[in-house]
């Protein structure tokens, strides 16, 4: 499968930019001895970072497009490894001098004392030795490029995505179930009178993918006392393509059911103002991503001139479009109940609303439809799936595999989905895959994941110089409100990944990230890829496993969650003979709620690590050697 993560990519390879460009560490080295190879990787970054554009065209039908993506995300990894240990050293080497020169006035006048070079001579041919390295291997990318022909792209190009079917105002009211009482409170808002004299009204429907907005105004759109309350009604389907033209001109034809050749905004404007004016509206704006205040406002123009009552209906994924557009506040569609997906599933597979005609499927037909988790949508795509299908062992095979497999040839469930993680800032497209960790059901806390994402360099320092801590709940709420997470029914101050977005995740991050418990064979047996960075567990799935010599040496991991080892001997052999020595670049090392008392003085050997989750261990105490650990971030 094909991962679009160009955007992610770019971004940290800014992330890079940023760090090359500032290191001013280098001033306690040799900075000549670094200095020219370090610029003459951010100006082949720089033009590789131009292409990036292209590579996401061209990855879908070249194979080797994508494999030259995987090979570049790689070593950007390992730039940014090298660039960490820069800091670090530099970090070492300033306390170091701070605290030799607090305990002995004549070390000031030695410029360079003995031990400080001799650090400093080991790591500077430690350092030569892998920049050699990214050299070698930074070229052999850059040759690549050019036998693969990739190209900048025009400034200004926008990507282009796959088109999906327009929606329309009509539908069949005997196959949707669930939504009367969702119903009711809309049209409530419509016919009352709670926005006093106001002009205009603007109420939003707000929910992720697949959960049946367009469905729920379809509905209200074909009310019939909806219809007698207003002069004029109209449907449009807006999409990612805000085109205040071409919503303008859809608009006007379907007010007048005349077509319009002229695309002049102002002659647009003009005639719709005329054809709304004194008339109490309504206009339904389905599937809208604009968050720009600006277009909105140039949009509504010709509304102005209606008549008081007269009220606009968005439907939309993200709640920043909708308190951008919205008068009122955004009605929050929930996901429907099993009964509803019940009911759904059978009339799609069976055509009927129950199981009399195939008993014998009911049981696994109320398993598999309990796995659409309130999305009517996905509801749909499954008893579409099996429409054809009425075998008690082929339904099992579906409800034992992901859905996200089952549907993979599906136009409608996965399009939908996926331009839910395109059209993310670049910024938080790493952040959401990162969650990718997380199993399915797992319920999580926003400063935990907040921390998580603080370790891996994932939050974007801004100009204004805003607390990292502040950016990422500024980022972690913005997922919320374009749907990503939700709140747990169970707990208010924990969140939860609905399945499908949880797979999404899994799309999204690709071969970087790995659940163990997704790939464990039934002699608990597990392959890990070299191009894993990020790895994670289930408590108790993953028990009995001891051979972590099955992981490749030279696998780079970044984010180890913790493992159920129960022996602590056994746990603390582990971290030292295993961890630390192979997986020395770790950012995140949680061994938390397990029976470990200790520690290994080798601890420090993990440089770069950022977070380090102790809780619920029987440590009272850390080794020496902790205090070796030095981290700028």
């Amino acid at each position: 499968m094909s991962v679009v993560r160009e955007a992610a990519l770019s971004y940290f390879l800014q992330k890079l930019f940023d760090k090359l460009t500032s290191l001013d560490l280098l001033k306690i080295f040799n900075q000549e001895q670094f200095d020219a190879d370090l610029k003459k990787w951010k100006t082949t970054l720089m033009k590789i970072r131009a292409v990036l554009d292209d590579v996401e065209e061209k990855q879908v039908t070249c194979w080797v497009v994508k494999i030259w993506l995987d090979e570049l995300e790689d070593l950007a990894y390992d730039v940014e490894d090298i660039l960490d240990e820069f800091a670090s050293e530099a970090l070492r080497h300033e306390l170091t001098a701070r605290a030799e020169a607090s305990t002995s006035k004549i070390l000031k006048l030695i410029p360079g004392c003995v031990g400080l070079n001799r650090n400093y001579v080991t790591f500077s041919a430690r350092m030569l030795s892998k920049i050699k390295e990214i050299d070698t291997r930074l070229q052999e990318i850059v040759t690549q490029k050019n036998d693969l022909e990739l190209k900048v792209k025009a400034q200004g190009m926008t990507k282009t995505t796959r088109s999906r079917l327009p929606s329309t105002s009509l539908v069949n009211e005997g196959q949707v179930f669930g939504r009367d009482e969702d119903k009711k409170a809309i049209i409530n808002l419509l016919l009352s009178g709670e926005s006093g004299d106001a002009q205009l009204s603007v109420i939003p429907i707000l929910g992720m993918a697949g959960l049946g907005k367009t469905t729920l105004a379809q509905l209200i759109y074909n009310e019939d006392n909806v219809d007698s309350y207003f002069d004029l009604k109209a449907w449009i389907h807006v999409s990612e393509d805000f085109d205040i033209v071409r919503v303008t001109k859809v608009i006007l034809q379907s007010i007048t059911c005349e077509s319009y050749d002229i695309n002049d905004l102002n002659l647009l404007q003009v005639k719709l103002k005329d054809k709304l004016f004194g008339k109490k509206f309504l206009l339904i704006l389905d599937d809208v991503w604009n968050e720009s205040y600006d277009y909105w406002t140039q949009l509504c123009c010709p509304f102005e001139f209606g008549a008081p009552g007269s009220k606009i209906v968005v439907t939309t994924r993200n709640d920043r479009v909708s308190s951008t557009l919205g008068t009122a506040k955004a009605y929050k569609l929930k996901g429907l109940s099993n009964d509803a997906c019940l009911t759904i599933f059978i009339q799609h597979t069976l055509g009927t609303t129950d199981f009399n005609a195939c008993p014998e499927l009911e049981e696994i037909g109320q398993k598999i439809s309990e796995r659409c988790k309130g999305l009517p949508l996905v509801a749909k795509a499954l008893g579409g799936l099996l429409s054809t299908i009425h075998n008690r062992d082929e339904w099992k095979h579906v409800l034992n595999n992901k859905i996200w497999n089952m549907l993979e040839g599906n136009d409608d469930v996965l399009p939908t989905l996926r331009l839910s993680y395109i059209y993310l800032p670049s910024h938080l497209k790493r952040c959401f895959a990162y969650c990718s960790l997380f199993p399915k059901d797992y319920e999580f806390e926003e400063k935990e994941l907040v921390l998580l994402w603080m370790a891996e360099g994932l939050i974007q320092e801004t100009k204004e110089n805003k607390p990292i801590e502040d950016l990422g709940v500024e980022y972690f709420r913005d997922l919320i409100g374009r749907s990503f997470f939700q709140q747990s029914s169970s707990n208010e101050s924990l969140f939860v990944m609905h399945d499908l977005i949880n797979d999404l995740a899994q799309w999204a991050a690709g071969d970087s990230c790995y659940r163990l418990e997704d790939k464990l064979g039934g002699n608990k047996q597990f392959k890990i890829s070299t191009k894993v960075h990020h790895f994670s567990y289930i408590r108790g799935v993953c028990d009995g496993i001891t051979k972590f010599e099955d992981f490749p040496t030279d696998v780079c991991l970044r984010t180890f969650l913790p493992l159920p080892i129960k022996n602590k001997g056994y746990l603390t052999n582990y971290v030292s003979n295993f961890l630390l020595p192979q997986l020395r670049y770790l950012r995140v090392l949680s061994l938390s709620g397990y029976e470990i008392d200790e520690l290994p003085n080798s601890i420090s050997d993990l440089k770069h690590l950022r977070y380090f989750n102790l809780s619920c261990t029987k440590i009272t105490s850390l080794p020496k050697s902790i205090t070796s650990l030095y981290c700028r971030d």
